[in-house]
């Protein structure tokens, strides 16, 4: 990967009016989907509108304005197209693999299920685990299947089980394409995941078996009477998910490692047969949206970045819990990727002016190197900050809100944004990963 330079290495103030249009976006994304329907249709047709315009108008200040501009925004859109090359191929190949579940689940078969989900969220990403486990979640509960049932769902294998490797979720994939390497995050945070999932399973299991208990004898006995059979279409699929695994650690020249990325899909997208994608209700329109939006947002992000370099040690920063905190607070209410990006940046700044002697004439992978030797607890609080918090509400990660529509459509009661908050993030979720950030950081 090239590395990543910005445009204060020119020596060139980042005025801060120019970080407007990645807030304007960023805002434009978490409020209009929860807007009246009309405004919500307006977005829904000119989204992609609006974020290739806002990206545009910071692309043209950089060419124009910043000598090192055009390198800068060359170097973006290298990271861009490795960004959405991984998350797209995921998505077609999650979009081909359908598990068909008959029977009723008991209490601890969901924990066990749940927590599948969360290993697997490493392998395939939050949001082709999401997208591979939400319909049989829903059938095997159909019984009892309540709103906790799929806010939970969202928990763990959205978002917090995802926390291990690069390609589990999207922020962290960022920080490998800008120098973490692929297995330092489950050296360094294993733990701490393993102690949140066991406390976000522990307080599903007694929520799911009250619900269990409440319901009459006959339908309890027949739960546990009745055996599940498991049927799994599309295996061809688990061997185009191993080579995009695999591609993740080829060189980078030639663009070899998106090339074997696109053939996997490709071949994934012609070779499933079609009652699968079908059965899936598969369709290109979640990743398109992905596609244009990050457009907008690798774009404006630069200011922000550029930004952050320049005075992020003034922000005062200097601890590895006020990062959880606030890449979390953050994460929570915004997309957490670039939160994340942001969030890296500033601790890149904070410890350079801490200790400038090792960062000196560093940059991009190399200064990110050097940042994971003399400050890990920054990195660990950012990542972790980033992915648990995604789950505090319906916009904190992509995930979230498909697994919303699909429960809709399935008919399935969901709670409403300040439902879900009210009623599970805060009471439940929000002490869990605080209590975590407490121990760990």
């Amino acid at each position: 990967m090239l590395p990543s330079h910005f445009a204060s290495s020119a020596g060139v103030p980042i005025p801060p009016w120019l970080i407007l249009p990645f807030a304007l976006l960023l805002l434009l994304i978490a409020v209009m989907p929860l807007a009246a329907p009309r405004l919500r249709h307006l977005w829904e047709h000119y989204y992609p509108q609006v974020a290739i315009g806002l990206g545009l108008l910071v692309a043209g200040y950089y060419v124009l304005r910043i000598p090192a501009g055009t390198t800068v925004l060359l170097h973006t859109a290298h990271e861009y197209f490795s960004f959405i090359v991984l998350i797209g191929s995921l998505f077609v190949i999650a979009g081909g693999i359908h598990i068909n579940v008959r029977g009723e689940s008991t209490p601890l078969e969901n924990v066990v299920f749940l927590a599948v989900g969360a290993v697997v969220a490493n392998f395939i990403g939050t949001t082709g685990a999401s997208m591979v486990m939400i319909r049989p979640w829903i059938r095997m509960n159909k019984i009892r299947i309540s709103s906790f049932h799929i806010v939970f769902f969202i928990f763990v294998v959205s978002n917090v089980g995802g926390a291990l490797t690069p390609i589990g979720d999207p922020p962290l994939f960022l920080g490998y394409l800008r120098g973490v390497p692929f297995f330092w995050l489950m050296e360094h945070v294993l733990f701490q995941w393993l102690v949140t999932l066991v406390l976000l399973l522990a307080a599903f299991y007694l929520l799911d078996r009250r619900s269990f208990r409440h319901m009459p004898a006959p339908l309890q006995h027949e739960v546990a009477a009745e055996p599940e059979t498991w049927r799994f279409d599309g295996f061809v699929n688990v061997l185009f998910l191993l080579a995009v695994i695999a591609a993740v650690f080829l060189p980078e020249r030639f663009f070899l490692r998106e090339s074997v990325m696109i053939g996997a899909a490709v071949a994934s997208y012609f070779l499933t047969p079609r009652g699968v994608h079908q059965q899936n209700a598969f369709t290109f329109g979640p990743i398109k949206e992905v596609a244009f939006l990050f457009l907008g947002i690798f774009a404006t992000m630069m200011p922000a970045l550029g930004y952050l370099e320049q005075h992020g040690a003034e922000f005062g920063f200097d601890r590895p819990l006020q990062y959880y905190f606030a890449a979390g607070s953050l994460s929570a209410v915004l997309d957490n990727a670039p939160t994340y990006v942001n969030f890296l940046q500033l601790a890149l700044a904070t410890a350079a002016a801490e200790n400038p002697l090792p960062f000196a004439g560093l940059s991009g992978p190399a200064a990110v190197r050097v940042l994971l030797d003399h400050q890990p607890g920054f990195v660990v609080a950012v990542s972790l900050g980033a992915v648990f918090f995604g789950a505090m509400t319906y916009i904190g990660n992509g995930p979230n809100f498909m697994v919303k529509s699909i429960a809709h459509e399935a008919r399935v009661h969901c709670p409403s944004f300040f439902g879900y908050v009210l009623r599970y993030s805060l009471p439940i979720l929000l002490p869990i990963i605080a209590f975590t950030g407490w121990l760990f950081l």
